[in-house]
């Protein structure tokens, strides 16, 4: 009986340092979400902000656009 209390004992171990490290991963993958999220709504208003201030190729469409070999 001893034997089987012990061997839960030792399960209910791991299982609490697997949940800490899952619980650490998924605070990290949360802040990079966050940051990831922060610098795209940037880089849109950036997009944004030069194509309503007509910036350079705003208004350009790629497939008309000749590469700069030709």
């Amino acid at each position: 009986m001893e034997s089987r209390l012990t061997e839960l004992e030792i399960k209910v171990a791991f299982q609490e340092d697997l949940l800490d490290t899952l619980n650490e991963i998924v605070t990290r993958q949360q802040q990079q979400i966050e940051l990831l999220q922060k610098q795209f709504q940037a880089l849109y208003q950036q997009v944004q902000s030069g194509a309503s201030a007509g910036g350079a190729g705003a208004d350009a469409d790629p497939r008309h656009e000749i590469p700069p070999h030709y």
